[in-house]
């Protein structure tokens, strides 16, 4: 994946996995709860939630399993945002790694551009201007009244002044003010469980599947004039994220601190609201995202994923793997579609 723009266009669904070589494991610290806070509402009649209440190192949710006669497939569920102040420590993913013959990361869609270092350097401008809307239209000319007003008032509490964002897609603005709220509400949506699973799979060495579906782009220069003229449909995707900003930092907070601590029934009873759906959409849909095939990348990755988890049924005698918890929640997810094939499947503590 490169800087370029088009790399920007799919960042809301490529999955990258998160640096290979992890950070040095810090002595673990004790378990700690910070105390709870009570909400209010500020002058600007934004509710401001208690704080996320998790700290220190935590044990994360127990694994799911999948089973096939004595061959046995162990499931983490990853979720994000987490406790920007967790620390995540998992003896069990720790021992399931140390004897497993094969590790399959999660299903993610790839983006390799065929461009040199030099050429990548000549589009810097057009990279640095893919976030802006087309013509210079600014968020108050593409948006409604409503919205807009919506959008002000979001932005004073959890951006600032910032002026630049006001020029963006609304696509880009959702994510941005989406990042920020996140960060002032003690959650963190980068926060990783990649450093833990690295370490153990550098210490035990077992075979490492990377699930990914590949779109090359050979040339990106006509993408990137053409990205430049591109109008979106992701006016959902912007009203879904301050919808979401909105009315569910409680639950995302809840969500966070079930998945820190383990607590699956709480976990299980608040389903996340996905309004990425939205985001994505807009760009699978729009004219450049049909031509680049970006539709069924998702779907082509998902596949190749079951395949993988298959043959490691069929061969290992414990595999690991890591999944997006709506994957294991979800009617249509991955952990149902194992169910569809079968396997015997056994939830957290069952």
């Amino acid at each position: 994946m490169t800087m370029l723009a088009v790399g920007m266009m799919l960042a809301l669904a490529a999955m990258p996995l998160q640096a290979q070589v992890p950070p040095t494991t810090p002595a673990t610290p004790p378990v700690q709860e910070a105390p709870i806070q009570q909400a209010t509402v500020g002058a600007d009649g934004i509710r401001t939630e208690a704080t996320v209440i998790v700290d220190g190192t935590q044990p994360g949710p127990g694994l799911w399993l999948v089973r096939k006669g004595n061959h046995d497939l162990w499931i983490l569920a990853t979720l994000s945002p987490l406790p920007a102040k967790m620390q995540w420590q998992s003896k069990q993913v720790q021992d399931v790694i140390g004897n497993a013959q094969e590790v399959i990361y999660p299903p993610r869609v790839s983006l390799d551009v065929k461009a040199g270092f030099f050429q990548k350097l000549t589009l810097l401008p057009a990279m640095l201007g893919a976030r802006k809307s087309p013509d210079g239209k600014r968020l108050e000319e593409i948006v409604s009244p409503a919205s807009y007003a919506r959008w002000k008032t979001l932005k004073a509490r959890y951006i600032g002044a910032d002026g630049g964002v006001e020029k963006w897609r609304p696509l880009f603005a959702a994510q941005e003010l989406y990042k920020e709220a996140m960060k002032k509400s003690g959650l963190d949506n980068a926060k990783s469980v990649w450093p833990v699973i690295n370490d153990a799979v550098e210490a035990h060495h077992p075979n490492v599947t990377v699930v990914k579906e590949e779109i090359v782009v050979r040339d990106p220069k006509p993408l990137l004039k053409e990205w430049s003229k591109t109008t979106l449909d992701d006016i959902a995707c912007f009203e879904n994220t301050m919808t979401r900003i909105e009315t569910d930092l409680d639950a995302m907070r809840a969500r966070a601190n079930a998945w820190a601590t383990g607590d699956m029934a709480a976990l299980q009873s608040l389903p996340a609201p996905y309004q990425w759906e939205s985001c994505m959409s807009a760009i699978s849909e729009a004219g450049i995202g049909k031509r680049l095939g970006f539709g069924d990348a998702n779907q082509k990755a998902r596949s190749k994923w079951l395949a993988a988890a298959d043959a490691a049924l069929e061969k290992n005698t414990v595999t690991f793997a890591v999944l997006d918890m709506k994957e294991m929640a979800n009617a249509d997810g991955l952990l149902a579609k194992l169910k569809a094939k079968g396997y015997s499947v056994l939830a957290p503590d069952e």
